[in-house]
């Protein structure tokens, strides 16, 4: 559906009339694994803020930090580095999706010819055959490219977000915590 011409609702349509249920679902699979890649981008970028922030906090020995929030630019090259992080773990995945449309944009060409079966173990032997191990990252940088600017821009909205919501509801809290006092005592 995602390569097809039609749009959605009538490339599901063609799908489901034309296919059965299991060339229906295909790519399921390798779509479900490819959720992973927020995660492990979340992970990392948790991990590494952590460990940024306790060398940070051990340098200043005697102060006391103001929170636990990152700088724009430290959560701008954390976010950049997760999502590297993140891409190069599940790009060889990303590279059999696209492997597994490709097949199906050329069935769709070649209607005479009976459909190939499109699996992830037909993608991973396909890629292996044709360029070795190095096919699985062919086309890295350009999905790097791609995706690291707008992940490490989300990250340091993000940061920034988290610390002004923070400063907000500690305010608030004391707020209210004056007002409650101030209504006993009246």
């Amino acid at each position: 559906m995602q390569t097809s011409e039609f749009g959605k609702s009538k490339g599901l349509w063609k799908t489901l009339s034309e296919n059965t249920w299991s060339e229906a679902f295909d790519g399921l699979g390798i779509s479900l694994l490819l959720t992973a890649n927020p995660s492990i981008q979340y992970t990392a970028f948790d991990q590494l803020k952590r460990r940024l922030l306790r060398r940070q906090l051990s340098k200043k020995r005697g102060t006391e930090p103001s929170s636990e929030a990152l700088s724009a630019f430290s959560a701008f090259v954390l976010g950049a580095v997760s999502k590297c992080i993140a891409t190069c773990l599940t790009y060889p995945a990303i590279r059999c999706k696209v492997m597994i449309q490709a097949e199906s944009d050329e069935d769709e060409t070649k209607e005479d010819q009976p459909k190939a079966q499109k699996t992830v173990s037909g993608a991973i032997h396909t890629i292996w055959k044709r360029e070795g191990l190095l096919g699985f990252f062919k086309g890295l940088q350009a999905q790097i490219l791609k995706t690291v600017l707008s992940s490490a821009l989300l990250m340091m909205v993000k940061e920034k977000i988290t610390k002004t919501t923070w400063v907000l509801m500690l305010a608030l809290q004391r707020y209210l915590s004056i007002t409650k006092t101030r209504l006993k005592n009246a």
